[in-house]
């Protein structure tokens, strides 16, 4: 199922399908954010924003939901 990361529940697991390069920081590509890496939502603020995840390589990141929603996935199931 194809949704994006600013949808994602925690503990959700998926694969980055697309990343619309004009809409986000250079540095979330250098951090792991880039097709056919895996996330996982590690926390979520109480009012949704930021967002806390893990990429596959390691990174740890804190992601505003305005550029969570720029980052589609594909969910794993569970």
């Amino acid at each position: 199922m194809k949704t994006t990361v600013d949808l994602l529940q925690i503990g959700d697991i998926a694969t980055i399908t697309y990343v619309d390069l004009d809409k986000i920081p250079l540095k979330l590509l250098e951090m792991g954010c880039f097709p056919d890496n895996t996330l996982e939502i590690i926390q979520i603020a109480p009012l949704g924003d930021p967002i806390y995840l893990n990429v596959n390589n390691g990174s740890h990141l804190a992601i505003r939901k305005e550029t969570a929603r720029e980052i589609e996935v594909e969910i794993h199931e569970k």
